[in-house]
């Protein structure tokens, strides 16, 4: 967005979302307002743009946020649904979901350790109930992994790009499930890939996927044991 909204409360951006068309729906309106950006990132938290957070990492602009909430409304919205997001950082999106829907257990991994302690530094701010519920889970991963004990997945969001869809992230997913996921190499074309298992086996017409839009990501990083 070349003329970045900079708003002064989380009110003015949540509205300004749903002004230009983003936020579609009434969960991802109020899920958003629920939880305050400033909570979670210290520069800038109403303005519509990434933020670096440290350790070589970014939150994805507020638009991009929303745009994934929209295209996983339905799947986080199932009844005691289990949801996965890969890339914690600072547990805004995380916190997120979790206030979309009471009865979800989201699980949010970073292989950061660090990003991941200030993630539940974040989150209990202001929204602790949410982990002293059971209803967050903040762990220490390998994203590239996901995390196959509270698996299987209604719905996975990913954010940071993988030069391919990693295989263990796709076998994690629920028949009926979705997947939002940045795809491309570091610094090259990327494009965001709507993934919908629609079966049970694990061959390419098991999975529907679509791509949604261009866009730029920090690359999904990669421990001693990632697999693709």
């Amino acid at each position: 967005m070349a003329n970045k909204f900079q708003g002064r409360s989380n009110l003015q951006l949540v509205q300004y979302l749903e002004k230009i068309g983003i936020i579609k729906s009434k969960p991802v309106f109020n899920a958003l307002l629920l939880v305050d950006r400033a909570n979670y990132i210290d520069i800038d938290p109403y303005t519509d743009s990434p933020q670096y957070i440290g350790s070589g990492q970014t939150i994805s602009a507020p638009h991009m946020h929303a745009t994934a909430l929209e295209y996983l409304v339905e799947q986080i919205n199932k009844e005691n649904a289990r949801v996965l997001d890969v890339g914690l950082g600072s547990g805004y999106l995380t916190a997120v979901m979790s206030r979309m829907n009471p009865s979800a257990l989201v699980t949010g991994i970073d292989c950061i350790n660090e990003l991941v302690n200030r993630a539940i530094i974040n989150i209990r701010k202001k929204d602790a109930d949410l982990m002293d519920s059971g209803r967050v889970v903040a762990l220490t991963g390998d994203g590239w992994a996901g995390y196959n004990k509270n698996a299987p997945y209604d719905c996975i969001h990913v954010g940071a790009a993988a030069p391919e869809i990693p295989k263990q992230l796709l076998e994690q997913l629920k028949v009926g499930g979705r997947m939002i996921i940045p795809v491309g190499e570091d610094r090259a074309p990327q494009e965001l890939l709507m993934v919908d298992r629609i079966s049970s086996g694990n061959s390419a017409k098991d999975y529907k996927i679509e791509s949604l839009m261009g866009v730029m990501y920090v690359p999904l990083v990669k421990t001693k044991d990632s697999k693709i």
